[in-house]
């Protein structure tokens, strides 16, 4: 398969690349990160997509599901054993796990989901994080080199976010120096780990810790499921697949229950407490050093959520191009659906969107290494920090991607219901982030938790990247001007005076007798809101400051402040409840902010295909009919209908068996 369609180009998608007033190439550059990037890139995708071995004979979508999955597996094999390859010459490093297992390259090969996913996301660093050297020594290079496969076994049938919950015992049994793992109930059954139905032959198992009679809360286990020989589930172990899903139907998500299961006191991972032989239990001088693993992928979601939204914005935009549908002046004929400003209103927003998001999860990523570095020295000054930043990032990125994408399937009518746009799967993918890792509301109420806590405090906020505005925020009246920091400035005092309410609600409701956390519950909406707008003004934040910082030409710079401005616009109108409530905002202002909007639509309206153009994302990568960058999307609708095995017949064998005798039963 070409990565690059030597078809001739639709004339209307064309036109629309003659139109453009920056240099693509430059944008594109500039997004992967530099041209050596791009080229890296680009080898990457040419070395995967272009294997033979890794294309499907027939379309996923008409595979049973059994099919699907055995197929994602020979897939997921081979694509591990290229990367090694990429990795044992030297041409590697963990951006090729990072795009293999990200919402580019690695959707583009497996749209469905990877069952070995996991193995590489949770199951290794989670015992480089928190396994001892000796630990580390005895199970990184099987894992790494894939002798085994892991997963990440947390989440049951019965307990999700809240950890504290979780039935899993692992009870400690010091005249074998072993630990007896049980599910004594049925919600105590780990649930949707993925690769555990029938992929993993080991996994990072978190359960409830019992030593010397005493109850010491939640701790990881290595514990094998499967031999390693013939794959058979060990004694004690109840395992399987937990069936069909909206999404993500290749990625094996499996349960798994304990029956008696004994393993070695070494099983556990130790590197912040300890199980001596004898049972004495040790604890770290902060359950804080466990936070590290759901905060890396927690990083990782931030920038998949832009990759999989700028797909969805590509193949709309492109398509929008190409669709004309009734008249806007009844003298000339059918107009793109592209020049209708609803349109416009349903897709670059989004596209701004796919920037905001990339640039905050550039932002995460620095910070989570300079903390993990930290850490590694025992300073665990910024980890809370990182920790609340993390969370409402993975929660509104998620949240906007999903509702994101949606708008884009909406945006292409009926053909945007088709399997072949590809529009459907990636929403399938994507609104599944909203609750792995942490369902949303419960990780905004986390970072509401720090917010509350800061402002109740008000000790060193100078020192705190994300809250400094804490101090500033309600000094600042400014008259409304069509300026980002205008925007910034009363969304700040919206949030400090919306976080001021919420906490006064808090404490007004225990005075009335209510416990504190009864009053949290009690106030939760109001919490939820006031964590949503810190985000949203990080966000809105960080896209700005790095616009600003940019090197690159005038006629670049011009398209990025114009895509800056209309997101900064768009969450202003998205909050403007909040403005109206609690900041010196009217009516007037609103409306002024509306008519900006307007504008701005109007500017990026003739660069809008080679924006989504410059996101560089091959018809490989995009999988889409409506999508691909030749425009030729009504040939490619019909030549995907021909692949459907219904057509394979003209007269299916259901017409004799079925439908004829029913023609001729005389009703």
């Amino acid at each position: 398969m070409s990565l690059n369609t030597p078809n001739k180009v639709n004339p209307d998608l064309a036109s629309e690349r003659t139109k453009c007033t920056f240099n693509t190439l430059e944008l594109t550059h500039h997004l992967d990160g530099g041209a050596l990037k791009t080229e890296e890139r680009k080898i990457r995708e040419k070395y995967f997509l272009e294997d033979p071995e890794l294309q499907s004979k027939v379309p996923m979508e008409y595979l049973s599901h059994k099919e699907k999955y055995e197929e994602a597996v020979r897939k997921a094999c081979l694509v591990f054993k290229k990367v090694q390859q990429l990795q044992n010459e030297g041409k590697g490093g963990m951006d090729n796990f990072r795009e293999i297992l990200g919402g580019r390259l690695g959707s583009a090969i497996l749209g469905d989901g990877n069952p070995l996913t996991l193995h590489f996301v949770m199951f290794i660093p989670t015992i480089m994080g928190q396994g001892t050297f000796e630990q580390q020594a005895e199970w990184i290079e099987k894992a790494w080199d894939c002798k085994i496969i892991g997963t990440y076994a947390q989440t049951e049938l019965g307990h999700g976010t809240f950890i504290r919950g979780l039935e899993t015992t692992a009870v400690y049994d010091p005249k074998t120096e072993e630990f007896v793992l049980n599910s004594p109930t049925l919600t105590s059954y780990k649930w949707w780990p993925g690769g555990l139905g029938h992929s993993a032959n080991y996994a990072v198992v978190v359960a409830q810790l019992y030593t010397k009679g005493k109850w010491h809360g939640i701790h990881p286990f290595i514990v094998q499921l499967r031999d390693e020989e013939t794959h058979m589930p060990l004694p004690g172990i109840k395992i399987g697949e937990i069936g069909c899903k909206l999404g993500m139907n290749t990625t094996n998500n499996g349960y798994l229950g304990f029956e008696n299961v004994r393993i070695p006191r070494t099983n556990m991972l130790m590197k912040n407490n300890k199980v001596l032989p004898d049972g004495t239990y040790e604890s770290s001088p902060s359950s804080k050093l466990t936070y590290g693993t759901m905060i890396f992928v927690r990083v990782v979601l931030v920038q998949d959520a832009s990759t999989y939204l700028k797909k969805a914005v590509t193949i709309a935009t492109r398509y929008s191009a190409v669709r004309r549908q009734c008249q806007i002046n009844p003298d000339k004929p059918e107009t793109q659906i592209l020049n209708y400003v609803t349109q416009q209103h349903k897709l670059f927003p989004n596209i701004a969107t796919c920037f905001a998001l990339q640039y905050a999860a550039n932002w995460l990523w620095d910070v989570y290494n300079e903390v993990n570095s930290q850490l590694e020295t025992g300073q665990l000054d910024n980890l809370p920090e990182l920790h609340a930043t993390s969370c409402v990032l993975k929660a509104v990125s998620t949240a906007d991607a999903a509702l994101g994408i949606e708008t884009c399937r909406l945006a292409c009518g009926g053909h945007g219901y088709m399997a072949s746009s590809n529009l459907p799967a990636t929403y399938g993918l994507v609104t599944a982030m909203c609750t792995y890792e942490g369902e949303n509301t419960v990780l905004l109420l986390q970072t509401a938790r720090f917010l509350v806590k800061i402002w109740q405090n008000k000790k060193d906020i100078s020192k705190l990247r994300t809250l400094q505005y804490l101090e500033t925020a309600l000094n600042h009246r400014v008259p409304f001007s069509k300026t980002v920091d205008w925007i910034l400035t009363v969304l700040q005092t919206a949030a400090v005076r919306k976080i001021e309410l919420a906490n006064k609600h808090i404490n007004d409701r225990i005075k009335s007798g209510q416990s504190y956390e009864e009053a949290w519950n009690n106030s939760s909406i109001e919490l939820v809101e006031a964590a949503e707008i810190h985000g949203r003004i990080f966000i809105v934040d960080t896209f700005h400051q790095y616009v600003q910082k940019l090197d690159v030409s005038d006629s670049l710079k011009t398209v990025l402040k114009q895509l800056d401005q209309l997101y900064a616009v768009s969450q202003a109108l998205k909050l403007s409840g909040h403005l109206l409530l609690f900041t010196d905002t009217t009516a007037q202002t609103i409306e002024k902010l509306q008519l900006w909007l307007e504008e701005l639509l109007a500017l990026i309206r003739p660069n809008a295909v080679s924006i989504v153009d410059s996101f560089d994302i091959c018809d490989a990568s995009l999988a889409s009919a409506l999508g691909a960058y030749d425009g030729n999307v009504y040939e490619r609708l019909y030549e995907a209908a021909q692949k459907s095995p219904l057509n394979t017949d003209p007269v299916n064998k259901s017409y004799n068996s079925y439908l004829k005798p029913f023609l001729k039963s005389h009703l």
